[in-house]
């Protein structure tokens, strides 16, 4: 039951985070200094609990490992919260969460592609992964290029008075933001799976954690100068914005960070991906009450091929580990290693964005 609350917080956490998210870029926020705070402060969150847990353990920080760390940054976190802070900002915040489904066959194509994953598409497990990678890529392009028509409201009144995109969007611009989103989902897989090698030189994990965020944060700060030069835009005051914030920073990079790494323990990756699914349906709920945000038929239907693509790959991947294990065990105990099997993938369970 507390692993089952666990995986429904995670997914809240995240609903609350395109939600929260996009009203800031709504009520005027720019994106690129919204990133670097958020980033600033899940450092300041995280470096004195990686300081008292890990200094005195942590392996010596080379050189080498730094500039590793700082291109890891670079490209997975901030570009990828870049991109997908622009990509909010043209599309909503249900369309961003119906793309965290397509991370885990993302990376699973990146792996593909890498020689870091095998497929044998001679058998059924096989070809349900490869059937899954082509049915998410049809599930994008139908949330790109279909828009379909509103589905009605399911709240009139709502707390938060903000004109949005996607109820009188610009189709050039809606196809943008969901590139940037998509693209960004790329470069985030593409730093899960290269962090694993890093991790292995410096295995300190929180420490690892904590100077990724610091060296985003150094980042993001010299982006967010070069694209947002007016003072005003750097003003947070007592408003939402301050709150979307120090959620992204707090919650998101620490709370959800620890109930992932409880649920994967407890229950496997797999476990925690096949809730990824219910992001959506929480934010399409959160952001109707609080914005008012109108989702498209082309949205829900680009949503649901998308979920269908990933637990496809989900269902390949995990049988595959099972037929392994099951050769693995004496002929004597085949069937007992079939009911004991309890496979952990390497697919990323949700989107740490």
């Amino acid at each position: 039951m507390k692993t089952l609350v666990a995986v429904v917080a995670i997914q809240l956490i995240y609903a609350g985070y395109f939600v929260l998210t996009k009203v800031a870029f709504d009520v005027g926020m720019n994106t690129f200094v919204f990133v670097f705070y958020r980033q600033a402060v899940a450092s300041l969150f995280l470096a004195p609990i990686a300081i008292f847990f890990e200094w005195k353990t942590a392996p010596r920080l080379s050189f080498s490992i730094f500039i590793k760390i700082f291109m890891l940054s670079l490209f997975g976190i901030t570009m990828s919260l870049d991109m997908v802070g622009i990509g909010l900002k043209y599309t909503c915040a249900s369309l961003g969460a119906a793309a965290t489904n397509t991370l885990p066959v993302i990376t699973f194509f990146l792996a593909l592609v890498l020689r870091m994953e095998k497929v044998n598409i001679r058998r059924r497990e096989g070809m349900m992964k490869v059937g899954g990678v082509v049915v998410c890529i049809a599930g994008a392009a139908t949330i790109a290029f279909y828009r379909g028509p509103y589905l009605k409201p399911l709240l009139h009144h709502h707390l938060i008075n903000t004109q949005l995109p996607s109820t009188n969007p610009n189709t050039a611009t809606w196809i943008q933001g969901v590139a940037l989103i998509l693209l960004s989902n790329f470069t985030w897989a593409f730093w899960l799976l290269l962090q694993g090698r890093v991790l292995k030189a410096y295995p300190s994990k929180l420490l690892f954690t904590t100077l990724q965020c610091f060296t985003s944060t150094i980042q993001s700060f010299l982006v967010a100068l070069i694209f947002a030069r007016d003072p005003a835009q750097w003003k947070l005051g007592w408003s939402i914005s301050l709150l979307s914030v120090a959620y992204c920073g707090i919650v998101v990079t620490g709370v959800a960070f620890y109930l992932q790494a409880m649920v994967v323990e407890k229950k496997g990756p797999v476990f925690l991906s096949m809730t990824t699914p219910l992001i959506f349906l929480f934010t399409i709920i959160i952001s109707a009450f609080i914005l008012g945000e109108i989702i498209s038929l082309g949205s829900v239907v680009g949503a649901v091929v998308l979920v269908g693509g990933l637990y496809f790959v989900l269902w390949g991947k995990t049988k595959e580990e099972e037929r392994s294990k099951m050769r693995l065990q004496p002929n004597g105990d085949v069937e007992k290693a079939s009911q004991l099997s309890n496979p952990h993938i390497t697919l990323p369970s949700s989107n740490l964005k």
